[in-house]
């Protein structure tokens, strides 16, 4: 992942897992998906946009039948990023946020991570790419859901999940 966010519960790291999937085991696994029936796969991580292969796996996906969707930090989504977003086919791009400015930047360790996440789902909405906010709600970003509000009223966000943290790798020592 390219943060080092202070809840990840799978302690993600800015390097490639040893175990990690090379692209051809990927598309293995997604012809099994495939098979057995699934209808939806999601690309998360980490950080999905991290893979180089991310839109080969994705249109691969397309072809096999699946629904793709990306859960990401949104960070990484400039303008060119959300158009190869659409134009891959995901249908849908869940962007998470952990409070308003401060707080989400205190929870992600870098400063102007709210502000790069507010272009990302900006440049999803450019490109007419579907795309939602994700929250965590937590003993120290609760008090921030009300401005959360009035930022999808603000940004024209039409969907909002809201999650419990689970307390898993760094996440366990909150």
């Amino acid at each position: 992942c390219n943060l080092s966010c202070v809840h990840c519960y799978f302690d993600a790291r800015t390097k490639r897992d040893r175990d990690e999937l090379n692209t051809e085991q990927a598309k293995a696994m997604i012809d099994d998906l495939a098979i057995f029936g699934a209808p939806v796969l999601l690309f998360s991580g980490g950080e999905p946009f991290l893979r180089q292969d991310l839109f080969e796996l994705g249109a691969y996906a397309r072809t096999k039948g699946l629904r793709t969707v990306i859960s990401t930090n949104g960070t990484l989504i400039t303008k060119v990023i959300a158009q190869k977003i659409k134009d891959t086919g995901f249908s849908y791009v869940g962007i998470s946020l952990d409070g308003l400015e401060a707080v989400n930047d205190k929870f992600r360790k870098e400063r102007g991570a709210f502000q790069k996440t507010l272009q990302g789902i900006r440049n999803c909405h450019l490109c007419g790419v579907r795309a939602g906010l994700r929250f965590t709600i937590n003993k120290h970003n609760f008090s921030d859901i009300a401005g959360i509000f009035d930022l999808v009223e603000k940004e024209g966000i039409q969907r909002v999940c809201f999650y419990h943290l689970v307390y898993s790798g760094r996440g366990s020592a909150m």
